[in-house]
């Protein structure tokens, strides 16, 4: 069992209607996705055609930042507000579909921008599994 799920088992109050193994995989694949994302940034910038990933590195960036904050907001539950978890999924899912775009357009040459697409991927389908089960 992960953290995120012992935390969500211990967690003394109700979810406020959230299904707890999708909350829990929606977490879980958001801090993954910031570590791939931070990790691939930083290989980009490794790579000797470094000026050619800018764009990559500013997206893997950005999603990274959104993916923890995301991940950050979906593990408070006290007074929890439906409309800003829906708009923080709703950009986050947004911001992993632009990096796994953009990560995939290099990942023929940079396993890692493959490694970090299929992170962003997963990202992008726990965000939206979330939101569709929160009616």
């Amino acid at each position: 069992m992960t953290v995120a799920a012992q935390m969500l088992d211990t967690y003394p109050k109700g979810l406020g209607g959230v299904e707890r193994e999708k909350l829990t995989a929606c977490i879980e694949a958001c801090f993954e996705c910031a570590q791939a994302c931070t990790a691939c940034a930083d290989a980009c910038l490794s790579e000797d055609m470094v000026a050619e990933l800018t764009k990559c590195i500013r997206t893997n960036a950005d999603c990274a930042d959104v993916c923890d904050v995301t991940g950050r907001v979906l593990s408070r539950h006290t007074g929890y507000d439906a409309n800003l978890t829906r708009a923080v999924l709703e950009a986050c899912a947004a911001a992993c579909k632009a990096c796994g775009d953009e990560c995939e357009q290099h990942a023929s040459m940079h396993e890692h921008c493959r490694i970090c697409a299929e992170a962003c991927r997963r990202c992008e389908a726990a965000c939206r599994d979330l939101i569709a089960s929160l009616g």
